[in-house]
């Protein structure tokens, strides 16, 4: 599901079931992120798909990459893999007016 910047601070900051994930490559990872994210690269392809399931299923997974594509690709993966709760951030971290820290 694709959420506005407020939506998805307003329901993530309510949410105390939430993890925040970057699925950017490590670089772009390392350059800042958003708070407490992980980072499970999308273009590791199989390996992508290997991490995520892993993940627990019952937590409702907030989603973000640079501008919004490939997130929103990852929700898609993430609904077939079993997790129905993946929100992914329009624009991305290229229009995040919250605040990027250090991983």
């Amino acid at each position: 599901m694709n959420l506005t910047q407020e939506d998805w601070i307003s329901q993530l900051e309510a949410d105390e079931n939430a993890v925040i994930l970057d699925v950017r490559t490590e670089d772009e990872y390392n350059d800042g992120i958003i708070a407490n994210a992980i980072n499970i690269d999308i273009h590791m392809g199989q390996g992508f798909v290997n991490e995520i399931e892993t993940l627990d299923k019952s937590k409702n997974y907030y989603v973000y990459c640079r501008s919004g594509a490939r997130s929103a690709k990852a929700c898609e993966v993430m609904n077939e893999l079993g997790i129905e709760n993946a929100y992914n951030l329009t624009g991305g971290i290229l229009a995040w007016n919250g605040d990027v820290v250090a991983p």
